[in-house]
């Protein structure tokens, strides 16, 4: 059975940010993961972590102004500059915090944005954001986003990551496989999932329809948890979802699949 992190940028919301560590620690989670946590120093998230036992598998490095609604800056070839800033911003707070792992959004193509140019210029700021993070560094990570919720993201399918993972060309870049994004967008989730498994870096999961628990919903997660385990998948699963009601009353999901 996979080993089950907890997001806590979505998972205990019920919580003020800090006080869910040891939510999640008391939860049973010995692994969590956050989205955007740079309101809080990296010293405080470490005393978090530190405190409630808990590993740091996986962060998003800074992805422009998300209020206004951009999602990430890494496309414009205009923006580079700034774009390279926030890629060394959430690179020291993964050095402090001895995070494995780095998400780098690409950002929506804009009209009158080229899309082989906001791949390559995607690509570019990649290759810098691996160079910067050096060998015993976090490794970068591609995820798909599904058009429906986000459009006119540059990478929506498993495939779109796949070019972008090798146009880059360095063993320091992951897909990141999430499959309520691939669920959303192409369907035809275990024969996806092992076509690219060589590239699969993390997963995350979340029930379809509705971004709530990977329980009573449309794909079959006990099948694609053992097919997770028969590839020989040694990371973490994301449970990156919106709970239905509060965490806690959501979990038994998990409960029913550790036997517990």
């Amino acid at each position: 059975m996979p080993k089950f992190a907890a997001n806590l940028s979505m998972l205990f919301v019920e919580y003020p940010f800090l006080d869910r560590f040891s939510a999640a620690a008391a939860a049973g989670f010995t692994a969590v993961e956050c989205q955007f946590p740079y309101d809080h120093t990296p010293q405080e998230l470490l005393e978090c972590l530190n405190s409630n036992g808990l590993e740091l598998i996986l962060l998003n490095i800074p992805a422009g102004d998300l209020i206004a609604g951009e999602r990430g800056l890494a496309v414009f070839p205009d923006r580079q500059a700034e774009c390279r800033e926030q890629i060394d911003y959430g690179l020291e707070y993964a050095a402090h915090l001895d995070c494995p792992q780095m998400h780098l959004l690409s950002g929506l193509v804009s009209a009158g944005l080229d899309r082989e140019v906001a791949l390559l210029t995607y690509v570019d700021n990649i290759r810098y954001a691996v160079q910067k993070a050096g060998r015993g560094g976090p490794k970068i990570l591609v995820e798909p986003f599904n058009s429906v919720d986000v459009p006119d993201y540059l990478v929506h399918t498993v495939e779109d990551a796949r070019r972008v993972i090798e146009l880059v060309g360095d063993e320091g870049v992951g897909l990141q496989f999430d499959f309520y994004h691939t669920q959303m967008e192409q369907g035809d989730l275990a024969s996806t999932f092992q076509q690219h498994f060589e590239l699969v870096s993390h997963i995350q999961i979340s029930g379809v329809p509705g971004r709530h628990e990977p329980n009573d919903n449309e794909i079959n997660y006990t099948y694609l948890f053992g097919l997770i385990d028969a590839l020989g998948y040694e990371g973490h699963v994301g449970c990156e979802y919106n709970p239905r009601g509060s965490t806690l009353d959501g979990l038994n999901w998990m409960d029913e699949h550790l036997g517990r």
